[in-house]
């Protein structure tokens, strides 16, 4: 998820140091274990246990003697459904607590943290009822939240039908406000989006209310409009379902989403960001990668491909906004034309599908892990080829030339709306080595017409 609350287990990092005393872990692993906590945003519990340095039933045999608080083994256990509807799916998920049971006033709920004081006070205000902490693993938490909340949580199934007349609007309901109603909107719109082939979609405050606005061939038109009595609930619902945080509103975050239509799963990228006007939110949609093959690119471009993917330089995908730069990276990562020998890392904002073979990295400016960060670090993890989305700053693009230097194959994006758009942008003089280390050159006109330059006949065009 990419909420801004920081993960902090207070139980943990308050018994830290006994499980050293209790010769449960090494002092040298607990060092170990919370840098890389820092480092992915996650609790010191979660990472000893992933490193095998404890196992999870000796961890919480030990919170539960040092606690005196009772654990709960989730897999075998069965709970009082109607406990739901005291805690949402947003509050389960953000505090990784699970309610349990209820009798008389006291709702028992498991939690990865019992210490974390400040999600039993939002509880114990928002339900009115006292809680009963019991400790259980975050993971199997989280297992059951998705599993329990199956519904609340995730957007139904998209069937598409042919009548591309389907509107968005036939599912808006001025006067209803429930949870179901606002998810069946949000899919709705997700589903007029597909219909037309939309890729990119967003939300901004208009004297008409929260408009709904498609992007397609470059061009943006307006929907129509989420009723301001309907928008706040609208905004909570997405942002839910897409891992963001609904009480934070002052900053940008960034998420994604994944959702089914006709039994094939879809990712939505998500931006939300701050505007005198409330938030504007942008929803990127891709699609799953195709084979190079399904692309309709022929062999002999495949191996052309094949080739540069074997030896130092970059391996650059042009094209205009939308034109499907990213998916065609992501055909060519999990096509096979990798050589078996070499190791691939991706640097991504977010990873928009899981890639067999490629270590995808995701950054995250919340917790310092920028591409300046990754840069700095990322030549230690000793990858032959590296994807990253693309080139914003001198620095940036100076460090990924010299990376050529050093026999590693780059793969990146352009954004150029033609060939002379492309030349016009290479005339700047900070473009002038990198241009000496590009390899390959693919440009993307449209869907029907990708056009492939290798490094001699590149050098026709860009001169």
């Amino acid at each position: 998820m990419y909420s801004d609350t920081k993960v902090d287990n207070k139980t943990i990092d308050k018994l830290k140091y006994d499980l050293v005393r209790d010769n449960l872990v090494t002092f040298e692993d607990l060092e170990k274990a919370q840098e890389v906590a820092a480092a992915r945003n996650t609790n010191i519990g979660q990472v000893l246990i992933s490193s095998s340095l404890i196992s999870e039933e000796k961890l919480l045999d030990f919170l539960q003697e040092k606690l005196h608080i009772p654990s709960v083994n989730l897999d075998d256990y069965e709970i009082d459904k109607k406990c739901l509807n005291l805690i949402s799916y947003q509050e389960a998920m953000n505090y990784k607590i699970l309610p349990l049971f209820l009798i008389e006033d006291t709702l028992s709920v498991a939690m990865a943290d019992p210490l974390d004081l400040f999600a039993i006070d939002k509880i114990i205000e928002r339900t009115g009822k006292n809680i009963d902490p019991i400790i259980s693993s975050e993971k199997s938490i989280l297992r059951k939240i998705n599993e329990y909340y199956e519904t609340k949580g995730k957007v139904q199934d998209i069937n598409l039908e042919k009548d591309k007349s389907y509107n968005w609007q036939d599912e808006l309901h001025k006067d209803d406000l429930s949870e179901e109603h606002i998810r069946a909107l949000f899919r709705a719109i997700l589903k007029h989006a597909i219909a037309q082939e939309v890729h990119e979609l967003y939300f901004e405050s208009t004297n008409e209310g929260l408009s709904v606005f498609f992007k397609k061939s470059m061009e943006v038109y307006m929907t129509g409009s989420i009723p301001e009595l309907l928008i706040n609930p609208f905004i909570q619902t997405l942002k839910t379902l897409c891992g963001l945080d609904p009480s934070v509103y002052e900053i940008p975050q960034l998420g994604k989403l994944n959702f089914n239509v006709d039994n094939c799963e879809l990712t939505a990228s998500i931006s939300a960001f701050p505007t005198i006007n409330g938030e504007r939110i942008s929803l990127k949609i891709y699609h799953p990668p195709k084979s190079l093959a399904q692309l309709g690119i022929s062999p002999d471009k495949i191996n052309i491909l094949s080739e540069n993917l074997n030896k130092p330089g970059v391996v650059l995908i042009c094209g205009s906004s939308l034109s499907g730069k990213t998916h065609l990276i992501y055909s060519i990562l999990s096509s096979g034309i990798i050589p078996k020998n070499k190791t691939v890392m991706s640097l991504e904002s977010i990873a928009k599908y899981k890639l067999d073979n490629v270590s995808q990295c995701e950054l995250n400016e919340n917790i310092g892990f920028n591409l300046d960060k990754a840069m700095r670090f990322i030549e230690f993890q000793g990858p032959d080829i590296i994807y990253f989305e693309g080139i914003s700053t001198k620095e940036g693009l100076d460090f990924f030339t010299s990376l050529t230097l050093k026999n590693k194959t780059l793969i990146t994006e352009f954004l150029a709306d033609n060939m002379g758009d492309l030349r016009r942008k290479f005339e700047f003089s900070e473009f002038s080595m990198f241009k000496s280390v590009i390899s390959c050159l693919v440009f993307i006109h449209n869907k029907d017409s990708i056009e492939f330059f290798d490094k001699e006949e590149l050098e026709k065009y860009l001169v």
